[in-house]
Order: structure tokens, then C-alpha cells, then sequence
């Protein structure tokens, strides 16, 4: 691969929305280094994978000593092992040599460094300390992350389950409407504001472009939230601005900076936990704008001539199903 604008690779690797820790602090660094590591053929998004790995257990075996300055550089061998973690998925996107197999060994070795930075961490103070709330706090850490993670895999899988079951539904109303034309694929208001933040969500569109809003209920509880999430969106920063990366980013960087491991977990990981907590929130009100639009289809039971199944027992069938979606299903792909 011949040499590369800095600009062209920002471009081609960075996401649209990203957390702000890795917007302001890693993206920077790991496009840069993204441009020397990308001229070799040899380098692979996997043995890039293997060094963030390597450098996270490095930094485990600084922290389990527990002084200050073993820990000041575990907490830059953390933050470079990140670095490189955010570069494989660069590097593939890059290069277009993603595989499947890649994307599981760098969510399976995320987990791996997290469990054993925490244990290490945490037992290092515990050991030099003799407080047990050190005990706690790594529990804690390994719980949270878990959570967040296991959260945002099943909502992601239930919204997709949920689209899924609204296209269906769409397509067989228009096929059984037989109106001569090709059916208009159902369009989603957040698809939109994600390819234009500037979008205004109380647009009048043109009828023929169906528009689902599956978020219609908390845009009208939160007017507030389409200003903040525009403000955002514009750097490239999503509004969940307390996830699992800047909670690991308190616990494993932060906290063994300044020396105050315990009240920067307790406060990283309260406001972890609230955001959480919105997100849930949020999604509890998805689920009711997604019962407003099946319902609607009751309303068009042309739909049902197709089959000869009632619409009304065919979509509750369909969101009994979207609730029991096995795990492994493929729908967690796109976290």
C-alpha cells in the first residue's frame, strides 16, 4: 500500500460517531500511527489485536504492584494497548481484510485485559492496603463491564428484531394492495439522523415515503436531547458520553494517575450505571412507539388477503418471536 494522506485515512477508518475519549484522545494518535503501520504487508489486523492484548497485560503486571509509579505506567501501557485496539479495526476497515474471526478475538481479548487489569489493580491495593473494598471495587469493575456490554448486545438484537418485524409487515401491506407499483421500502427516522445530524425529525415528507420514528415518545419527553445530540454528533461524539470505554478509561487511567483508584471507580461507575440506566430507559420507549406502528397496521387488513392470517395475531405472533431471538443469531454484528 503506497503512502497516505492523513486526511484520506481519517475519512476511510474513523467512525461517524464515536466515544468522545476515542474521538479527542486515540483517534488522533492511532490514525497517525495507522498510516506507518498500513505500508506493510505483514502487519494484519489480528497481530494488532495480539499486541493490544500483550500491552494489557503488561500493564496488569504493573498495576498488581501497586506503587505509584508502576502505576502511572501501567496507565500508559493501558492507554497505548487501547490505542492499538482501536488501530486493528482501522487497519481492517482500511484494508478491507476484516473477517468474522477477527471481530470475536478483539471483543473476547477486550474482556480478557479488562478482567485481569481490574483483578490486578484492585488486588495490588488490596495487597499493599489490606482494604477489603479493594475486594469489592474489582468485582465491581468486571460486573459493570459485563453489563454494559451484554445490555448493549441484547438491545441492539431487539431493535434489529423489531425493524425486522415492521418491514415485514410493510411489504405485505403493499403487496397485498396490489397497487401496480413497486413497493416503497419503509424508511427509519433514525437512519436519517444518522446520515444528516442537521435533519429536522418534524420534517413534513412526501406520503409515499413511509417514515417510522421509533423514538417519537422520548424526542417528545426530551425536546432538549435533538440540540445536545446535534452539538455532539457535529465532532463526531455520540451522546452516550459515560460508556464502557470511558468508564475503562477512569478506572485504568485516571484512577492510577492521580492515586485515587476507589472514588474514581465509585463515581466512574455510578455514572456508567446511569447512563445505563437512560439507555434502558430510552429503549423501554421504543418499545411502546414500536407497539404504536404494529398497531397502526392493524388499521390495513388488506395486509392479511395475502395469507388469509389476521394481521392483529400475525404481528403479535411476530413480536413474540422478536422477544425470544436466539443468542448467536448473527444480530449483534454492528455494535
Amino acid at each position: 500500500m503506497g503512502r497516505l494522506s492523513l486526511k484520506a485515512v481519517q475519512r476511510q477508518t474513523c467512525k461517524k460517531r464515536d466515544a468522545w475519549w476515542t474521538v479527542l484522545l486515540v483517534d488522533p494518535v492511532a490514525t497517525r500511527l495507522l498510516c506507518v503501520l498500513a505500508r506493510f504487508k505483514r502487519v494484519t489486523p489480528n497481530g494488532v489485536t495480539w499486541s493490544a492484548l500483550l500491552l494489557g497485560l503488561a500493564a496488569a503486571g504493573f498495576f498488581v504492584r501497586g506503587d505509584r509509579t508502576p502505576l502511572a505506567i501501567g496507565a500508559l501501557l493501558y492507554h497505548v494497548s487501547f490505542i492499538l485496539d482501536c488501530v486493528d479495526g482501522k487497519l481492517a476497515r482500511l484494508k478491507g481484510n476484516g473477517t468474522v474471526f477477527g471481530g470475536w478475538l478483539d471483543y473476547v481479548f477486550d474482556r480478557v485485559r479488562v478482567l485481569c487489569c481490574a483483578v490486578a489493580l484492585m488486588g495490588g491495593q488490596y495487597l499493599r492496603t489490606g482494604n477489603a473494598w479493594y475486594l469489592g471495587a474489582a468485582l465491581a469493575v468486571v460486573f459493570l463491564d459485563m453489563l454494559r456490554y451484554v445490555d448493549a448486545l441484547q438491545i441492539y438484537k431487539m431493535r434489529m428484531s423489531m425493524r425486522r418485524s415492521i418491514e415485514t409487515l410493510a411489504a405485505e401491506r403493499q403487496a397485498a394492495a396490489a397497487t401496480g407499483r413497486a413497493a416503497a421500502p419503509v424508511v427509519f427516522l433514525e437512519d436519517l439522523l444518522r446520515e444528516d445530524p442537521d435533519l429536522d425529525p418534524d420534517e413534513q415528507r412526501p406520503s409515499e415515503v413511509p417514515v417510522i420514528d421509533l423514538h417519537a415518545r422520548f424526542r417528545g419527553r426530551f425536546p432538549w436531547y435533538a440540540r445536545v445530540r446535534r452539538a455532539l454528533v457535529e465532532h463526531r461524539i455520540r451522546p452516550h458520553l459515560v460508556s464502557g470505554i470511558e468508564f475503562q478509561m477512569a478506572v485504568f487511567i485516571v484512577a492510577p494517575l492521580i492515586g485515587q483508584i476507589l472514588p474514581v471507580t465509585l463515581v466512574a461507575g455510578l455514572l456508567l450505571a446511569a447512563f445505563e440506566l437512560a439507555i434502558m430507559y430510552k429503549f423501554w420507549l421504543s418499545t411502546r412507539d414500536f407497539s404504536r406502528v404494529m398497531e397502526k397496521f392493524d388499521e390495513h387488513p388488506a395486509a392479511a388477503r395475502l395469507t388469509g392470517v389476521p394481521v392483529k395475531g400475525r404481528h403479535r405472533r411476530m413480536r413474540d418471536r422478536s422477544i425470544s431471538a436466539p443468542a448467536g443469531s448473527g444480530l449483534e454484528k454492528g455494535i
